[in-house]
Order: structure tokens, then C-alpha cells, then sequence
């Protein structure tokens, strides 16, 4: 099984590094899974042998993320689960995976290239801090935008059809 409760990760991957795999590891909300976060996951496995993900509660998402997240974190986990690049995803509730990088202690911290390395969390304890640049253009933000924007154009064509 690929999600893993976030009590028993900890024991999992010390065994996975007593075995000599590099572990790789980001997090994030991941709420509408597109292609920017399929090529930054596989762009992340490439880095090492195992990718775990820290995938943020629902709680911790709507306390980042106001109004969100649109699916929920069980949902979020089973999809993400499901792509070749991830071998394992646990959810988090605090607002930053401090404790749970803690408790990985993986090999290889990643995440987007919108963050300084410096003020990624848990940069002080892992040996390496990588980023990943972003698709241009493709972001849940936007793709939400879209949405509501196309929801408003098909109400104003029912308003002129009534």
C-alpha cells in the first residue's frame, strides 16, 4: 500500500535506507492534480530511488489556502498514490511538515522552484535541498479561475436563452 499513516512512516523508510535507497521527499496540497504536478513528481523520483510525499491535510490546506482544498485529502492521497513516480504519500495536519521530514529524514528534500532554498522547511537537517521549476502557465490557481470564468460565460448564455 502506498499511502502510509504518518505514525508508521518513520519505521518504513529507516528500513528502505538500511536496505541503501535514497529517499526523496516534498510535500504539498496537491488539490487538483495536473500535469505540472505530474512532471514535478517525476522530475523528484529521478533524484532517487524512493519518493515520499507529505501531502497536506485538509485542515492544514484550508488554513494555507482559504476556501480550500476542493478535494478532499483522502481523495488527494489515492490519486497521488496511483502515478508510477510515488512510492509512498502520508498525510500531515501541521501547518509545515517539520515533523514529518523529521521523521523521514530523507536524503533529498524538494520542492517548486518558487521557493528560495533557504526558506524551504527542513532545510537545515536534510543534506540536500533541491528545486524543480514549474510548468508556465499551469497552476490549480489558475485552472480554478478558468473554471469559475467558463461557469459564468454558460450562466450568461442560459440567462439569454430564457
Amino acid at each position: 500500500m502506498k499511502i502510509i499513516k504518518n505514525t508508521e512512516i518513520g519505521k518504513k523508510i529507516a528500513r528502505l535506507k538500511a536496505e541503501g535507497k535514497k529517499i526523496v521527499f516534498t510535500n504539498g496540497c496537491f488539490d487538483l492534480l495536473h500535469v505540472g504536478h505530474v512532471r514535478y513528481l517525476s522530475k523528484a523520483k529521478k533524484l532517487g530511488d524512493i519518493l515520499v510525499i507529505g501531502l497536506n491535510s485538509d485542515k492544514s490546506v484550508s488554513r494555507i489556502k482559504p476556501g480550500r482544498p476542493l478535494t478532499p485529502e483522502k481523495q488527494r492521497a489515492e490519486v497521488l498514490s496511483a502515478l508510477s513516480a510515488v512510492d509512498y504519500v502520508t498525510i500531515f495536519s501541521e501547518e509545515t511538515p517539520l515533523k514529518l521530514i523529521k521523521k523521514v529524514k530523507p536524503d533529498i528534500l524538494v520542492k517548486g522552484a518558487d521557493w528560495a532554498k533557504e526558506d524551504i522547511v527542513g532545510n537545515d537537517i536534510v543534506n540536500e535541498v533541491r528545486t524543480i521549476p514549474f510548468v508556465k502557465g499551469i497552476s490549480t490557481s489558475k485552472i480554478i479561475k478558468k473554471i469559475l470564468s467558463a461557469h459564468k460565460q454558460s450562466n450568461k448564455g442560459r440567462k439569454k436563452q430564457n
